[in-house]
């Protein structure tokens, strides 16, 4: 198997995919990054485990649709393709 731009977007799609589906309520506090533990006060610099709550976060609100239309495009194209 070649290493195509295909495979990248496949593979970036499927990335996506996994950050989406996280839920925060199951998983992520049983690991520490539940939204109770990154109270901060003001003016206090934000932690990088804060910062990669509010990533996952805004990729669960950002990518929700365009991630519909892209897994679509590529199941359509993998059932033409092969």
């Amino acid at each position: 198997m070649a290493f195509t731009l295909w495979t990248l977007f496949e593979a970036t799609l499927l990335c996506l995919n996994a950050v989406c589906v996280l839920h925060e309520e199951r998983f992520l506090v049983k690991m520490g990054w539940g939204a109770q533990q990154n109270i901060q006060g003001f003016g206090e610099s934000p932690t990088i485990k804060s910062q990669m709550l509010n990533l996952v976060r805004s990729i669960r609100t950002v990518a929700r649709f365009p991630l519909i239309f892209l897994n679509i495009l590529t199941i359509i194209v993998k059932l033409v393709l092969g």
